[in-house]
């Protein structure tokens, strides 16, 4: 915990100070403030230039992560028998459940020092570190023969990807409110991307871990040696680590300095325009600790809300995976592997969809905490509907123990779950809105860094928790015939959704006190 050294030393002129400065990022390129003022009813129409070089960038460098974290997926339960770590087949799923989960909360460990790092030293040498870390860990893990490498291995993962909240701050600082309706949705497609690669792995080998693992035995012409038998899962952790090494590469060459006073570009203009009327320069606003950021009420409203909805998205995940998999008489569908594989990558293609045609319009005519409040209202039909499909399925099923279902009656099972997860992928949105209200919830640009990292971490340390709970409250309820207890998940699940509904609704309070305070300085 960092000391609060702006509670008790701020004054209303080093707020209003801290405003300006952050208004002088938008004009400084200009002649003069009339010339400012003359325009901003033009610049209010004409959006600024989207600097697409430096979002192409920023788009390669964040696809690295999605798709070194989801590579493992297909083979890990395989990997974790072949270390011969059990012979009870049905404990595979502890040691695999233990190796993917310590990705994420080493992520929550290291998320908000990455923040406060890049608020020191730049964005960009922090993110270049970070995405060669993620290769080197990504390589450590093909070569790790024992659980505690493996896990070694997923935790240094975790602990470099805690850049992402550095990440979102780099988006934050090279666009503006005339431009960032385009610039974040084409940031979102990079997660739905990465995920499609690693959903569709159970149809068609993924490029990664279904395809490349146990090389000796699919391509014995190429990788019938010594080496690759000894390290089976070597060769896809190499093709990762190789994207992320080739991502630090693009990222180093093309990769731009986005921290306001670290740019060289901007350095020199930012320190004339500092400069108090005695000519000495002011002294620039630091970046602010946790304890003031925890002061500001729209700022704790949306690391509250943020948490909620990073629980209960990764909740929805884990459940309609098992959900899926589930036999129809204990409630689920009966789906084998590939038509699981089928409808989470119908689940990418409409967040892809959604981002690229449907994000840009409603960010330029909706406000973003309505529009943030309405897609985390989606998400208790998304629990209520599903065992809508159970009771299609056995209605109209042929052997309901083998999970066999007629055309037509399968027909509408797959209507229902392409309507679920076009409604789940509609709540997901609220993603892209908040990291645009964290960027407008920020104090000044020195503190967009830090900011980002406790709202990240908020949401890191839920998504961290949600997949034991999710999944084992499912397995609990799933055991039983009565009917309250069967469908316990459901009533659970759906009473969170309320509740974060109710608490994302405090982020339109939060900005009204936040711009009252900031009008009574």
């Amino acid at each position: 915990m960092v000391v609060d050294c702006h509670a008790s030393q701020s004054s209303p002129s080093e707020h209003e100070e801290a405003r300006r400065l952050f208004d002088d990022y938008e004009t400084l390129g200009d002649d003069s403030a009339l010339e400012n003022q003359k325009s901003a009813r033009d610049d209010s129409l004409r959006p600024t230039p989207l600097r697409k070089a430096e979002l192409a960038t920023l788009c390669a460098v964040r696809l690295v992560d999605p798709i070194a974290f989801t590579q493992i997926f297909p083979y890990v339960n395989e990997m974790m028998d072949h270390l011969h770590l059990t012979d009870d087949p049905s404990k595979i799923g502890f040691y695999s459940g233990l190796v993917e989960s310590s990705f994420a909360v080493a992520q929550v460990v290291s998320i908000y020092q990455w923040a406060r790092l890049s608020d020191v030293i730049g964005r960009r040498p922090v993110v270049l570190l970070g995405i060669f870390g993620i290769g080197l860990s990504t390589l450590f893990l093909g070569v790790s023969k024992t659980l505690g490498g493996v896990i070694l291995a997923r935790c240094l993962g975790g602990l470099f990807s805690g850049n992402v909240a550095v990440i979102h701050s780099v988006l934050g600082e090279i666009t503006d409110a005339t431009n960032q309706a385009i610039a974040f949705p084409l940031y979102g497609l990079c997660w739905p991307l990465g995920g499609i690669i690693g959903y569709i792995s159970p149809l068609i080998s993924p490029l990664m871990g279904g395809l490349f693992s146990n090389p000796a035995d699919k391509f014995p012409q190429w990788f019938d040696t010594a080496f690759h038998r000894r390290y089976p899962y070597f060769l896809p952790c190499f093709v990762a680590a190789a994207i992320a090494f080739a991502g630090s590469a693009y990222g180093y060459f093309y990769m731009k300095e986005s921290h306001p006073h670290l740019r060289r570009d901007l350095k020199e203009n930012i320190q004339m325009s500092e400069r108090g009327e005695d000519g000495v320069p002011e002294k620039q606003p630091e970046a602010a600790s946790i304890r003031y950021l925890l002061t500001i009420p729209v700022v704790r409203a949306l690391c509250i809300s943020g948490a909620g909805l990073s629980f209960i998205a990764t909740g929805f995940d884990v459940t309609f995976v098992l959900f899926c998999y589930t036999p129809l008489e204990k409630g689920g569908l009966a789906f084998n592997a590939s038509q699981i594989g089928y409808a989470l990558s119908l689940s990418g293609f409409v967040s892809v969809f959604l981002q690229l045609f449907c994000m840009p319009f409603l960010l330029r005519r909706v406000d973003h905490a309505r529009m943030y409040n309405f897609c985390m209202g989606l998400w208790p039909l998304c629990f209520v509907l599903l065992p809508a499909l159970n009771l299609v399925a056995r209605w109209g099923a042929l052997d309901p123990a083998a999970g066999e279902l007629p055309p037509a009656t399968l027909a509408l099972v797959w209507l229902g779950v392409g309507v679920i997860l076009t409604i789940s992928r509609c709540a997901v949105l609220a993603f892209s809105t908040s990291m645009i209200l964290v960027k407008d919830a920020a104090p000044n640009p020195a503190s967009l860094g830090v900011t980002n990292g406790l709202t990240q971490f908020a949401m890191c340390l839920t998504r961290s928790l949600s997949p034991a709970f999710a999944s084992s409250l499912l397995a609990f309820s799933t055991g039983y015939d009565f009917i309250l207890l069967r469908y316990l998940w459901v009533l659970v699940m759906t009473t969170i959704c309320f509740l974060g509904t109710t608490l994302s609704r405090r982020i339109a309070e939060g900005r009204r006190q936040t711009n009252a305070r900031a009008m009574a300085h």
